[in-house]
């Protein structure tokens, strides 16, 4: 499955990643003993399983000592006494695999019989011409261009986790294409990522995403680089685990979350900031460059699914629980009670509307998306402000949402009932535009592009990522096409 997706912006990514180093020989030792420290314990029966495993191996041995001495037997029998080995016997003789690394004083490396093998030059060989031409070619393929899009989606397939780094190319000849890039193996389900500029290395803007999973640990992986093996740092995690017959004791890092991580968010204002949602019913300020907590907020009850900053006052962030209330607090001041909304089900994702400071939409697993303007609300925990509206987008859980950047009150929705559907959200009066079956299963992340904004990414049960040109919608284009022509002049 697809659980996660989100877009990199445009020219964000180097047009060729590097390739990881190896670890070093202490990075490998600490891998080693931290994997030693995780199995202890694991199973009471480990002992008899390694023995067990001997016993096997040494069954193995002796199966194989008596399948040489049969085939040595067969070597030296009587010729004719067994026709389909002759053959066989013969074609060991003929290659001397006893003298196999002898030189033969006889042969000359370079003799006539291997003219055709030899060049005066490299130029003149046509296999390395081959070669070069395939080089460039692949240089080609990896090279990512300015105008190339980049999606990463966090994939499941068979128990293991990985990121894809897809590519799309072509949008602006009208002639796309879409690839994988590279991937990026992860030890741990993934359920949320955020993407991140802050540089965590040298230069002034970095390439990142942070990838929350089932694991409290929450890992910052670098995209500009291949076939990495350890992400670029690991905010919280578990130290060790130690079971003492059955009792089984956990040592987290210090503030980390104890719980999986269930919702990140990045402020793009202070890019040294993330925020993240855990199971353990707690919001979490990091600074991602020292990579320490910050903050730590127990304002809810139940497990926080979501988190969001807002665009316009970057130090309002916006958090949803399963205590079926949404809050809202100044980080600057974490004693401070913030702003409660309370709502009828579970919270599966929320955000911030891109055009207008004070409103914000929620999804909720039984199907509804309500919509909820913040100057309606009171610091008075005992009000309940009431929605600006409240609508029933889907027949399931609505998992995912996504505001367009350049449309105004344009609204996606993703749900498990396998559907897709854009709203229109003008004077708080939601009408639906389109609706699509993308077959992509149950839908568990939609995106609109900031770069290409009718273009939306789902991911889903089915684990394909796919992509709706909204466009392509004779309902959409009728009635925002007028903004195709405004986003070129902006972007010109």
């Amino acid at each position: 499955m697809l659980s996660a997706l989100l877009w990199v912006p445009k020219g964000a990514s180097k047009p060729v990643p590097a390739t990881a180093e190896p670890p070093a020989k202490e990075e490998i030792e600490e891998i080693l003993k931290n994997g030693l420290v995780d199995a202890q314990g694991e199973d009471e029966n480990d002992n008899a399983k390694e023995e067990g495993m001997d016993l096997d191996g040494s069954k193995r041995d002796d199966e194989i000592a008596q399948a040489l001495a049969a085939a040595d037997a067969l070597g030296k029998g009587s010729r004719g006494t067994h026709p389909e080995t002759d053959s066989i016997t013969d074609a060991l003789k003929e290659l001397d695999m006893d003298n196999y690394d002898e030189e033969d004083d006889g042969i000359e490396l370079f003799g006539e019989g291997l003219q055709t093998l030899y060049y005066p030059s490299n130029e003149m060989d046509p296999y390395l011409n081959d070669k070069d031409d395939d080089d460039s070619e692949e240089l080609e393929d990896m090279t990512i261009k300015p105008e190339d899009a980049v999606i990463v989606c966090a994939r499941n397939e068979d128990d293991v986790s990985y990121l894809e780094v897809w590519i799309l190319e072509g949008l602006e000849e009208g002639d796309s294409n879409m690839y994988v890039h590279h991937d990026i193996v992860i030890p741990a389900f993934p359920l949320c990522l955020a993407w991140l500029d802050c540089p965590l290395k040298e230069g002034e803007k970095g390439n990142f995403v942070a990838v929350g999973s089932m694991e409290p640990a929450i890992e910052i992986w670098d995209l500009d680089i291949m076939d990495e093996v350890q992400p670029s740092a690991v905010l919280g995690g578990i130290i060790e685990k130690k079971r003492k017959g059955k009792k089984k004791s956990v040592k987290y890092k210090d503030d980390s979350h104890t719980d999986s991580v269930l919702g990140l968010a990045w402020n793009k204002e202070y890019r040294n900031v993330l925020a993240s949602a855990s199971a353990d019913n707690m919001v979490k300020i990091w600074d991602v460059a020292t990579g320490k907590c910050s903050d730590t907020m127990e304002h809810h009850s139940d497990k926080v699914q979501a988190v969001a900053w807002n665009h316009f006052v970057p130090q309002v962030l916006l958090s949803g629980s399963f205590d079926h209330s949404v809050v809202m607090k100044d980080a600057r001041i974490s004693s401070h009670t913030g702003f409660k909304w309370s709502i009828a089900a579970d919270v599966e994702s929320l955000a911030w509307d891109p055009h207008a400071e004070h409103f914000f939409v929620v999804s909720l697993e039984n199907g509804m998306v309500s919509g909820f303007d913040i100057r309606a609300s009171s610091s008075n925990l005992s009000s309940d402000p009431k929605p600006s509206f409240t609508l029933h987008a889907h027949d399931k859980a609505v998992c995912s949402v996504s505001y367009n950047r350049l449309v105004p009150n344009l609204l996606a929705t993703g749900s498990m009932d396998k559907t897709v559907k854009l709203w229109d959200l003008s004077n708080k009066q939601p009408s639906c535009v389109a609706s699509k079956n993308p077959k992509a299963g149950a839908i568990f992340s939609v995106s609109f592009s900031d770069d290409c904004p009718f273009l939306l990414a789902v991911g889903g049960s089915k684990g394909r990522l796919e992509l709706w040109e909204t466009l392509s919608d004779v309902a959409v284009s009728t009635k925002y096409g007028k903004y195709i022509k405004q986003n070129r002049s902006a972007q010109t």
